[in-house]
């Protein structure tokens, strides 16, 4: 019964195990780029924070990449269409974000730098967030969507 019980959920976990990554991802990123989406550009403040490529580019469209990134890439996640690229894309999103605004601007040893390592920000950053997405980023830009997704429909559709 026992062995029967862990088969199950190999078998279930084969078809959806990324399923749940996916759906929190969505989410979580879709519902940024809506904030952006509905509100006022504020990147002019921060331009000088962003790295490289990103503080070469004018505020105005450094905004509608992200608005946009964050809009499209996490549709593409729910549907696991393209779910590396969309992956890749949100991660660099999230890079800069860290870069730019959840990065401690000042620290001068792994102590202080870790205190940025939380939700809310006392002075010292607030890293934790972001670095979850990109924890939870991974396993989808490496593994894929898994079979519960377009990317898999395609792949033994055209694969035949």
């Amino acid at each position: 019964m026992k062995a029967l019980t862990l088969a199950t959920f190999d078998r279930f976990g084969t078809w959806s195990a990324d399923l749940p990554l996916r759906l929190f991802l969505a989410w979580e990123f879709f519902e940024s780029g809506l904030e952006k989406f509905n509100g006022n550009n504020w990147f002019a403040d921060l331009q000088g924070r962003f790295p490289f490529p990103f503080n070469q580019l004018p505020a105005e469209l450094n905004w509608q990449l992200s608005m946009w990134a964050e809009l499209v890439l996490p549709l593409l996640l729910l549907l696991g269409l393209g779910t590396r690229l969309a992956s890749l894309g949100l991660m660099v999103v999230t890079v800069v974000a860290i870069a730019a605004v959840h990065w401690p601007a000042h620290w001068s040893n792994l102590a202080e730098l870790a205190q940025g390592y939380a939700i809310t920000d006392q002075g010292f950053g607030n890293f934790k967030l972001p670095l979850i997405y990109l924890v939870a980023l991974l396993p989808l830009l490496l593994k894929g969507a898994g079979r519960l997704s377009l990317d898999h429909w395609l792949r033994v559709r055209f694969n035949r």
